[in-house]
């Protein structure tokens, strides 16, 4: 007997409760008079109650009868003839979605299109709900029902339906070689500029400007409060998200004129046009007296980053201005960041591997809707009362139609991290292969490595259907390909620590002496430490064995007559020319860069 009441209370649970499949779909809309073109605009369903075609073809296309001036809650609210053969709009509110749809299903309707202000839900029903009913329902947003009238007017017709989603929308290819391109561009040209700067820290700069930016070396401290600030930054975001999107997107605009500068500075350098300079002044910045051309370049750069700002929110075009700012602060960002060791490289890529899986997979279980922080902040809060979207990312429009890019997800994101976390390893290989003299192997392998690990990305972003941490795939193939390089040409010692950069590789006793260049007579017998200080040019390594030491009157006597010599050269030295100062130190310095390498 004890069994009967629980088989009951079984029952109950699985007929009475309520039970809510969602589902995106379609509504395809066209005027009756046949002289505009269709649309379609997004509703969400509830296949329990019925399901819909995946083909508009197969779709009924019935004519679309505004009625939401009434909630269809009782019988007074439908009209006069009832809904023969018609999909009726009505308001959302005030009842069940089962007395709504029963109403409609009685009077004859083929479906019902729910009406609402908020936010979209599933309609909802119990099993005995949904037997007793087949008839479609969804709902449509209210901003969608006013567009209707405003496009169609008032006699429309309209079909729902619900196409399949397409294993791999077409844009990826975008985002891949947009992806691949800055990491593998950036890469290059941070290796490049910093060697350049280690072959060219002695030469004198004349010029009012520095064409180069310093670097920043990361420091192991310096990953760890980094990391503490995204992770900060990232729950903040959470939970104000309204309050703190605005202050993102201004550092966006900033940043993103900056990096847009630096990039295009080089090759505004190479116009022979306005090179004259702006007058003398007290004002900040420009009582460096900067050149015309350089000061219409960064007006320009913040003008780009102003129209982004003030259009961002324009669907069709603005999202090419975005990745094309993210693409150049990236860039910057990759030329200014330097990691000095391969150890520095795997710590800060592992931190933030942890990082990302942590906030994609984890936080689910811990926030109340069980949406993931990281998904949420960078798609933008759903019930966000600004709807703004956070620029850190690429995003390209879906190019394939489907529920999911009408309704939740119409453009596809990359974040800027999974192109810069990356790319820092990528220059470092680059400049260690500069250095050792290795054909760039490190530095191909490595962009080969992200290029598949971000392909691996996308297979499981097309195979789970949810967001993706790409580090979770990027940080393996690019450490692991890395170290395996490294192992295979056994300089994992040197790439560890960085060692194989030329001024941390271990030198044999040297003399200091100039290669072709005029240069002061010398002692064989004087000290390696005195000779550093007679060099009045460029110096270049010079590998010579020391001999035995001399006699305290020797070197006393020997220094002297340098000395003298060193002052008849210099007074000599000062009749040439600039020009003849300048070709002289080229050569000094071409010479030692040939030895160096």
């Amino acid at each position: 007997m004890a069994a009967r009441p629980a088989r009951l209370r079984l029952w109950l649970l699985l007929h009475l409760l309520p039970q809510v499949y969602c589902e995106y779909g379609m509504v395809h809309v066209l005027s009756e008079k046949g002289s505009s073109k269709g649309k379609d605009y997004c509703i969400l369903f509830n296949s329990q109650w019925a399901h819909l075609p995946h083909d508009l073809g197969k779709a009924s296309l019935l004519q679309l009868q505004d009625q939401t001036a009434s909630v269809l809650c009782s019988p007074s609210d439908v009209p006069d003839g009832g809904f023969n053969n018609q999909i009726p709009m009505v308001m959302r509110g005030n009842c069940t979605f089962y007395e709504k749809v029963r109403l409609a299903q009685i009077n004859g309707a083929r479906g019902l299109l729910i009406v609402s202000r908020e936010r979209l839900v599933p309609p909802g029903g119990n099993r005995s709900q949904y037997e007793e009913i087949d008839i479609p329902v969804a709902l449509l947003s209210y901003t969608d029902m006013l567009d209707i009238g405003k496009s169609f007017g008032s006699s429309v017709k309209g079909a729902m339906y619900a196409p399949n989603e397409p294993v791999l929308d077409y844009n990826m290819v975008i985002i891949f070689v947009m992806a691949v391109g800055t990491v593998a561009i950036g890469g290059y040209w941070a290796g490049s500029r910093d060697v350049k700067k280690r072959y060219m820290k002695h030469k004198r700069d004349d010029g009012a400007e520095k064409h180069d930016d310093e670097t920043v070396d990361v420091t192991p401290i310096m990953i760890c409060v980094f990391v503490v600030m995204c992770c900060s930054m990232l729950v903040l975001l959470y939970f104000f998200y309204d309050h703190l999107v605005y202050v993102i997107i201004g550092i966006f605009c900033l940043a993103a004129s900056i990096g847009l500068y630096s990039c295009l500075s080089p090759f505004v350098r190479r116009f022979p046009l306005g090179k004259c300079r702006i007058p003398d002044n007290n004002l900040p910045y420009f009582h460096k007296r900067p050149q015309v051309r350089m000061l219409l370049l960064a007006v320009f750069c913040i003008s780009v980053s102003v129209v982004w700002g003030i259009f961002r929110n324009e669907d069709q075009w603005a999202w090419v201005l975005q990745d094309a700012l993210g693409i150049a602060f990236c860039l910057y960002m990759l030329k200014t960041i330097r990691l000095p060791t391969f150890k520095g490289c795997t710590l800060l890529l592992l931190v933030l591997f942890v990082y990302d899986v942590f906030f994609v997979f984890i936080t689910p279980f811990l926030t109340k809707t069980g949406e993931s922080i990281m998904v949420e902040v960078a798609a933008g809060p759903s019930d966000s009362a600004t709807h703004e979207k956070l620029p850190m990312v690429l995003k390209v429009p879906r190019l394939n139609s489907s529920p999911l890019a009408l309704c939740d997800r119409p453009f596809s994101l990359l974040g800027f991290g999974d192109i810069l976390v990356p790319g820092l390893l990528v220059a470092y290989c680059h400049r260690f292969d500069i250095q050792v003299q290795s054909s760039r192997v490190y530095f191909v392998a490595c962009t080969i490595a992200y290029g598949i690990g971000l392909l691996v990305t996308f297979v499981a972003l097309a195979l789970m259907q949810m967001g993706q941490p790409a580090l979770l795939y990027l940080v393996p193939c690019t450490l692991l390909t890395s170290f395996a390089v490294a192992l295979w040409r056994r300089e994992l010692a040197m790439f560890w620590t960085g060692s194989g950069f030329a001024k941390d590789l271990p030198q044999p006793p040297v003399v200091i002496a100039p290669v072709n260049c005029p240069q002061l007579p010398k002692n064989s017998s004087v000290p390696a430490s005195q000779q550093d200080t007679e060099q009045m040019t460029n110096p270049t390594l010079h590998v010579k064995e020391l001999h035995g030491s001399t006699s305290a009157e020797e070197e006393l006597a020997d220094a002297s007559a340098k000395t003298d010599q060193s002052e008849i050269s210099i007074a000599q030295s000062e009749e040439p020319t600039a020009q003849n100062k300048d070709d002289l130190e080229s050569k000094c310095l071409n010479a030692e860069q040939n030895q160096l390498e």
